[in-house]
C-alpha cells in the first residue's frame, strides 16, 4: 500500500530526558508584533521554536480583500533556510523563494477570513524573518510577527496490552499510573497536507515535537526513591481509572494538582501532559485485574460523572497554553474485535459489551467532549499486534475504531492519532528478522512464535494500521504513540542477532528479543526491561515513543486481594497458573507476589531498571 503524505514527523535529538539538543543555543526568541497589511491580505509569520540548525515557524494570513477559492502565499528567505516539512498547505521552495499552497479543504476563505500553516525548517548563521508576502500574486506588503523559544530534550514511549491466540488474538490488562517526563525536539522532513484541525484552532500538528513532557513528582519520587534516579526524570502518563481519581485518591494529586504542576513545569514554554481516560461502564471486559467500578449498563454515570468534570476542568483557561493528551480507554475496542461472539478467549463480559453498544457510545462521548477543548490531543487505543495483527482482526479493528469515532457526537476530526502497546510488552521492532524472511522454504509467518501474524513487531504494526486507519476515512494527518516504557528487552538473555537457521522455529526463537513464553502474555513479565526513552517523533508516521504504562506500577495481583477499586484477580497474574485460550495454553511468565494493578510493585521495577535497553547510564 503507497504510504500517504505524512505531517510532521521529525527525529528526537537526544534520548535521554529534560536535556538541550547537542549544541543548541537554548535562549528564547524575543517577541515583536509588526503585521503587514494591503488591500489583499495581513501575514503574520511566527517562528515558534528555534535550535542551533532548524526551527518551527507558523503562518497566518488574514484574507482583506474578495473572498478565495484557492490561495498561494509566496516569499522569499534571506538566509539560507530550507523548508523540511510542511502541515495544512503543498509547500515547495526553489532557491530562496518559496510558495505555500492551499488544500482540497481549505481554499475558501471568505473576506475578512484567515487561514494558516505551518512548517519545520533548517538554517545557518542566521534566521531571519520574511518581510514581504504575495497572495495569489499580490504583493501583502510588509512586516511579520516573529516569536518563540528553544527545544528541550526529548520524550519517548511506553509498551502496552494484549494477548494473542492461534489465527487470532486476545487481550490483556491495561492498569494506572503516574507520570514523568523528558522534553521534546524537533528536526525535519518532507512537505505534505494535512486535513483540518478540529474547531478552536491551537492545536499543533504533533504535540510532542518542540514540547517538554510532564514529570509526575509523585511517580517521580516513587522511581528515585527505589534506585530509579536514572529514569525519574522522564514524562510518563497520570491514569484516571476510577472517578475518585479526579480530584485525587488517598491524598494524592488530582487532575487539577497535576494540571496546576504541569503549568508550573512549562515555565511559559511548550509542555505535553498525558492523561489516561480509563473508566469505561464494563471496563476491561476479558482481563479481571483491571475491570473497573462501572457496571456495562452505568452509561449515564460514565458521561456525567467521569467525562464531564475531567472536560470541565481540562477546560479551565489556566491550562490553555498546554498540551493535553488523553489516551482514549485502553483494552476496550479491541475487545469488541477479538473477545466476543464466540472468538478463542472470548468472555460472556464482551459479548455484552458488544451487543449494548457501550465501549463505542462511551468512547465517542469522551472523543466529543474532550475533543471539543482546543488544546487537547486524543489518541484512541489501539491493542498491539500480537492481538489485532491478525488479517481477521486488522480491518475489522480499524472499522470498529471508526464506528466508535463517529458515534455519540463524535466525528473522525477529534481523533489526533492512535496508540499501540498500551501497558504491555510487546518490542518496538524485532532487529533479527522480518516477517518476510524464509528459513529452508518456510516463512517466519509459519513460525510458532508468529503464528500467520503479519506483523512482528509494534512500528510496523503502528504504520501499517495508521495507513488503514485512513483508507477507511480518519484524518490523512493522524499520528501514532507507541507506549514504550517495558519493551526493551535488554540484560544477559537479550539476543545479539539471529538465531540458527535449522528451522524457521529456531531462527525465530533464537533471535528474538520478546523473550516472553508467548505475546499473549501480559501481566508482570519475567525478564522484561525499560525501552526506548520518550523520544518526539522518531519514525515517520509516529507522533512520539511514550511511557503511558509507569514502569514500576503492577499490571495485577499474583493472587486474590480484597480492594474497593474495583480490581478482580485474573489467573494470567499468577505465576503458577498454566494458561488458557488466549495465551495457547502455556505459561503466564508472570512474576510472583506482586499487588493489585496500578500499585507500587518494586521486585519488578528494579528488574525493569536492570534489563533497561538501551542500557541506562
Amino acid at each position: 500500500m503507497a504510504v500517504p503524505k505524512l505531517r510532521r514527523r521529525t527525529a528526537a535529538l537526544s534520548a535521554g530526558a529534560l536535556v538541550v539538543a547537542s549544541g543548541a543555543v537554548a535562549a528564547a526568541l524575543s517577541t515583536t508584533t509588526a503585521e503587514a497589511a494591503t488591500a489583499g491580505c495581513s501575514v503574520n509569520y511566527s517562528i515558534s521554536t528555534q535550535w542551533d540548525s532548524g526551527f518551527t515557524a507558523s503562518v497566518t494570513v488574514t484574507n482583506t480583500g474578495n473572498a478565495l477559492t484557492s490561495w498561494k502565499l509566496g516569499w522569499s528567505f534571506a538566509g539560507n533556510q530550507k523548508v523540511t516539512q510542511g502541515w495544512n498547505a503543498a509547500i515547495s521552495q526553489s532557491g530562496a523563494a518559496v510558495t505555500a499552497s492551499s488544500l482540497s479543504y481549505n481554499g475558501t476563505v471568505a473576506s475578512g477570513g484567515t487561514f494558516n500553516f505551518g512548517f519545520n525548517g533548517s538554517y545557518s548563521g542566521t534566521n531571519a524573518v520574511p518581510t514581504s508576502f504575495t497572495l495569489n500574486g499580490v504583493a501583502c506588503g510588509g512586516g511579520s510577527t516573529t516569536g518563540g523559544s528553544t527545544t528541550g530534550g526529548n520524550t519517548t514511549g511506553g509498551s502496552t496490552t494484549g494477548g494473542s491466540t492461534t489465527g487470532g488474538s486476545t487481550t490483556g490488562g491495561s492498569t494506572t499510573g503516574g507520570s514523568t517526563t523528558g522534553g521534546s525536539t524537533t528536526g525535519g522532513s518532507t512537505t505534505g497536507g494535512t486535513t483540518p484541525p478540529p474547531s478552536g484552532g491551537s492545536r499543533v500538528d504533533n504535540p510532542y515535537v518542540g514540547a517538554k513532557g510532564y514529570v509526575n513528582p509523585e511517580w517521580s519520587a516513587e522511581a528515585a526513591g527505589d534506585g530509579g534516579s536514572a529514569i525519574a526524570n522522564q514524562s510518563t502518563a497520570v491514569w484516571l481509572d476510577r472517578i475518585a481519581a479526579i480530584n485525587g485518591v488517598n491524598g494524592g494529586m488530582g487532575l487539577k494538582d497535576h494540571l496546576d504542576e504541569a503549568v508550573a513545569q512549562s515555565n511559559g514554554q511548550p509542555l505535553t501532559v498525558e492523561f489516561v481516560i480509563y473508566d469505561l461502564p464494563g471496563r476491561d471486559c476479558a482481563a479481571l485485574a483491571s475491570n473497573g467500578e462501572l457496571g456495562p449498563n452505568d452509561l449515564a454515570t460514565y458521561e456525567s460523572s467521569y467525562i464531564d468534570p475531567i472536560a470541565s476542568i481540562m477546560s479551565d483557561p489556566a491550562y490553555a497554553n498546554l498540551r493535553i493528551v488523553n489516551v482514549i480507554e485502553p483494552d476496550s475496542l479491541p475487545n469488541i474485535v477479538t473477545n466476543a461472539n464466540g472468538q478463542a478467549g472470548g468472555t460472556d463480559a464482551c459479548a455484552t459489551m458488544k451487543a449494548n453498544g457501550n465501549y463505542e457510545k462511551g468512547v465517542g462521548y469522551a472523543l466529543a467532549k474532550l475533543g471539543a477543548l482546543p488544546n487537547t490531543y486524543n489518541y484512541i487505543d489501539a491493542g498491539h499486534h500480537a492481538w489485532l495483527g491478525w488479517d481477521s482482526n486488522f480491518v475489522p479493528a480499524a472499522q470498529e475504531f471508526l464506528k466508535a469515532a463517529t458515534t455519540s457526537g463524535a466525528t473522525v476530526h477529534d481523533v489526533q492519532g492512535f496508540i499501540t502497546n498500551t501497558a504491555n510488552y510487546s518490542p518496538t521492532v524485532e532487529p533479527n528478522f522480518k516477517v518476510t524472511d524464509t528459513v529452508n522454504g518456510t516463512t517466519v509467518r509459519q513460525s510458532k512464535w508468529v503464528d500467520w501474524n503479519n506483523y512482528v513487531d509494534e512500528q510496523s504494526y503502528a504504520v501499517a494500521l495508521r495507513n488503514e486507519l485512513v483508507s477507511v476515512g480518519f484524518d490523512s494527518n493522524i499520528g501514532m504513540l507507541i507506549d514504550t516504557g517495558r519493551n526493551g528487552w535488554g540484560g544477559s538473555a537479550r539476543p545479539t542477532g539471529p538465531g540458527a537457521t535449522t528451522s524457521v522455529d529456531t531462527y525465530v526463537d533464537g533471535g528474538r528479543i520478546d523473550r516472553r513464553v508467548h505475546a499473549g502474555n501480559w501481566c508482570n513479565q519475567s525478564g522484561a526491561g525499560i525501552g526506548a526513552r520518550p523520544t518526539a517523533a522518531p519514525a515517520a508516521g509516529v507522533d512520539a515513543y511514550v511511557w503511558i504504562k509507569p514502569p514500576g506500577e503492577s499490571d495485577g495481583a499474583s493472587q486474590p486481594i480484597d480492594n474497593n477499586e474495583g480490581k478482580g484477580f485474573d489467573q494470567m497474574c499468577d505465576p503458577n497458573y498454566g494458561g488458557n485460550a488466549r495465551n495457547g495454553n502455556n505459561p503466564t511468565g508472570a512474576l510472583p507476589n506482586s499487588p493489585l494493578a496500578g500499585h507500587w510493585f518494586s521486585a519488578e521495577f528494579h528488574q525493569l531498571v536492570q534489563n533497561a535497553y538501551p542500557p541506562l547510564s
